[in-house]
């Protein structure tokens, strides 16, 4: 425990773990992260913390589509070349074994055990350093079954991004 009990607190949420990818015409990218939510049943939308500055907001930004790739904790190691900013690994998308999704064309990683193609319903901007991403989830599949305590999340990386 810290001096922080705000901050100790937050960091008692078990966030998973994913990766955001996006894309604009021939641009794409992705980006792990794990601020990231069911918000309502009908429609389905979902909701994504994203820095205003990543990579991934600006493709997002210009056209409205978004995917999310979930792992199981087993395939942890395809998200490790993802966890730098574009501007520090710009080739990170070569070699990265991903087709397109059906919906959105965005990046669908081949280890992924599900992934959702998502529409931009809105971005809000909340006055701090990331924007909601309002999503509409309009495709979504399971390459891999399995159970929800399959999934990758912060806490069996021994990560922490909260506080």
């Amino acid at each position: 425990m810290s001096d922080d009990p705000i901050k100790d607190a937050l960091n008692r949420i078990p966030y998973g773990f994913y990766s955001l990818t996006s894309c604009s015409e021939d641009d794409v990218n992705a980006m792990v992260f794990n601020w990231f939510m069911q918000t309502s049943f009908t429609p389905r939308l979902v909701a994504v913390g994203l820095s205003k500055t990543a990579y991934t907001h600006d493709l997002i930004s210009k056209s409205g589509v978004f995917a999310v790739n979930i792992f199981d904790m087993e395939d942890q190691d395809t998200l490790t070349q993802f966890t730098k900013p574009r501007a520090k690994a710009p080739d990170k998308m070569e070699g990265a074994n991903y087709s397109r999704g059906p919906q959105t064309g965005c990046p669908i990683f081949d280890s992924a055990a599900a992934y959702l193609e998502c529409k931009v319903v809105e971005i809000v901007d909340i006055g701090g350093d990331h924007d909601i991403v309002v999503g509409e989830v309009i495709n979504a599949e399971i390459l891999k079954p399995g159970e929800v305590e399959d999934t990758l999340t912060l806490p069996d990386l021994g990560w922490s991004y909260a506080g």
